[in-house]
């Protein structure tokens, strides 16, 4: 399982003030938050104005962690894969099935020898509601990888998760998704996600909560990848005792109950 914090983030009023003023001291104790993680994403939005070659003053901060570029801007994530010690670590963050940005971040992707974070949405459909709709996008995706010669480790297929708290049901379609994209390539390819979306909107006390029994059923999924909040150390443990298979507590039980019922197409009666 690979782990990518998020920390970094200019939806956050601060971060992004912080960004705005090449505030030093600020990114590094949020680095030093994500260093419990494998990867680091930098969410600088587009990455223009006052974040104008922005990755250019963050990328020597993280000079021991693999980086995932997470803007809208390509000419900025060129300029931050240009500069990084070892590339072929990195992420693109990120395409999606449109073809004008699909052929460029696919173009930098084989030039960089870089992971690629691709997203199962499309200017036309938005993202689907369906897990049949989303594997049609990831399809095609998939084709122009292949064309380009895109090694299958190389890529990251995000189904889009959207909030429980809007549509309970597209937590299921999610699960879905993921099962299908494990079986349907080989070599197999990866699935990621940012796991922070299944929670947005809902009350702070219970975030953490829904993020870790979420996580624990996208891992039964074969989910391989998750941008997550580093704060949850919790969250952290649960991901590697899952994937040790040793369970420190009457919980860490339920949590491989409820992955192998995910995983084996069990009821829930399985998880008790």
């Amino acid at each position: 399982m690979i782990l990518i914090g998020e920390n970094i983030h200019i939806i956050s009023k601060s971060t992004r003030a912080a960004l705005e003023n090449r505030d030093d001291n600020f990114v590094k104790n949020l680095i030093k938050i994500m260093q419990n993680c494998d990867c680091i994403d930098l969410n600088v939005g587009p990455a223009k104005g006052k974040l104008d070659n922005i990755f250019e003053w963050l990328v020597p901060f993280a000079v021991d962690k693999s980086i995932s570029f997470d803007t809208s801007n390509i000419d900025a994530i060129e300029a931050g894969l240009s500069i990084v010690a070892h590339p072929e670590k990195c992420f693109i963050n990120s395409t999606n099935a449109d073809e004008d940005k699909l052929e460029r971040v696919t173009d930098l992707a084989v030039r960089f020898g870089c992971n690629v974070i691709a997203l199962s949405m499309s200017k036309d459909t938005g993202i689907p509601k369906t897990a049949d709709e989303r594997m049609e996008l990831i399809f095609r995706m998939y084709e122009k990888f292949m064309e380009k010669g895109i090694e299958s480790e190389k890529i990251f297929f995000d189904p889009l998760i959207l909030p429980i708290g809007v549509d309970q049901y597209q937590a299921c379609e999610i699960i879905n998704t993921i099962k299908i994209i494990k079986e349907s390539f080989e070599p197999k390819v990866n699935t990621i996600v940012g796991l922070s979306n299944i929670s947005n909107g809902l009350s702070f006390d219970i975030r953490r909560l829904i993020n870790r029994v979420f996580a624990v059923m996208l891992f039964g999924a074969g989910l391989n990848s998750a941008i997550i909040d580093a704060n949850d150390s919790e969250l952290i443990r649960i991901f590697k005792m899952l994937e040790c298979n040793n369970p420190q507590n009457e919980i860490d039980k339920l949590y491989i109950n409820i992955s192998n019922m995910i995983q084996c197409f069990g009821d829930v009666e399985d998880i008790v």
